[in-house]
């Protein structure tokens, strides 16, 4: 875990949530901001055309690439945005649940969002992240 990262949780809210509802920066750092992760290859080819999993799989490995590019890992990410080109609740949930995957036991804040077209031919996901580096 990152040391310069505090993940608040309140016991007011419900816990049936797997990500804090809240981060903070405890110490003065560098400060990370993605655009959105999209899934492509290294040729800027859509992969995993209609499969939302597929799709969640290789914005996780193209968002850790770029935030290695800045000095940082998924584990430095505070808060993080999904979203979905679908308005059905169990797409979302197949890509959410990769996303979290990805993320392990770092359950940083996070947003799931349904949308209607993401930019990219074929493109069902995208993820943008905020992170502290170390």
């Amino acid at each position: 875990m990152n040391d310069r990262i505090e993940l608040i949780r309140n016991d007011d809210l419900t816990d049936t949530v797997d990500y804090a509802c809240a981060a903070a920066v405890t110490a003065p750092p560098r400060t990370i901001f993605t655009a959105g992760a999209c899934p492509l290859d290294a040729e800027g080819a859509t992969v995993g055309a209609g499969d939302y999993a597929a799709q969640a799989h290789q914005v996780m490995r193209n968002l850790r690439t770029a935030l290695r590019g800045a000095g940082a890992d998924l584990t430095d990410v505070v808060k993080s945005t999904v979203y979905v080109a679908s308005g059905r609740q169990e797409d979302l949930v197949a890509a959410w649940e990769v996303v979290r995957g990805h993320f392990g036991d770092h359950d940083a804040p996070s947003t799931l969002l349904g949308v209607a077209v993401l930019g990219y031919d074929d493109q069902l996901v995208e993820v943008e992240a905020v992170a502290v580096a170390r």
